[in-house]
């Protein structure tokens, strides 16, 4: 079976969506940030800060090459995931990639919802939030674009399983 692949912005819902597909397939559910976080014995902004953007950007690319075609999971990429070390050739070529679209202004919210300092890159006490987020949708948006499938908005569950089947 092939490997179904979220990807998107932060707090897009690639981990939400993504354990209930997982489930629902009967696939099992991979959170690349939570892997790396497991083999790096830190958390993320520690490996910002320690280490750097780069060093997370290979940690990221290993994990990913751990995946491999007909693996039956379900995986979570981080946001910046796919925009480096080719990982969104890598990301097609081993399953389907779904793109969740989200509008900036509802990401801006479940972030500032969300209020955790785990996403190095997305303060929520940054006062220009919006403008930042915007800024990097806009750079990432043409990696996002080469996905297998791309779901505009808030979806459910329903909508990404009736979407992926297609591409079983």
């Amino acid at each position: 079976m092939k490997n179904v692949f979220l990807i998107g912005m932060p707090s897009s819902g690639k981990s939400t969506l993504g354990k209930r597909v997982a489930d629902a397939l009967h696939y099992r559910f991979i959170d690349t940030d939570k892997q790396i976080v497991r083999d790096e014995g830190r958390s993320i902004p520690e490996i910002f800060a320690q280490s750097g953007e780069e060093y997370f950007r290979e940690a990221e690319r290993r994990i990913l090459r751990t995946i491999r075609p007909g693996d039956s999971a379900v995986v979570s990429t981080g946001g910046g995931m796919p925009c480096f070390h080719e990982n969104m050739a890598y990301i097609n070529a081993t399953g389907i990639s779904v793109f969740l679209d989200v509008p900036v202004n509802i990401l801006v919210k479940r972030i500032l919802a969300h209020a955790a300092d785990d996403r190095p890159l997305n303060n929520p006490s940054d006062p220009d939030l919006f403008n930042t987020l915007q800024q990097r949708y806009t750079n990432r948006l043409p990696f996002y674009s080469q996905a297998s499938i791309v779901i505009s908005g808030e979806t459910s569950e329903e909508e990404v399983l009736r979407r992926i089947g297609m591409w079983m």
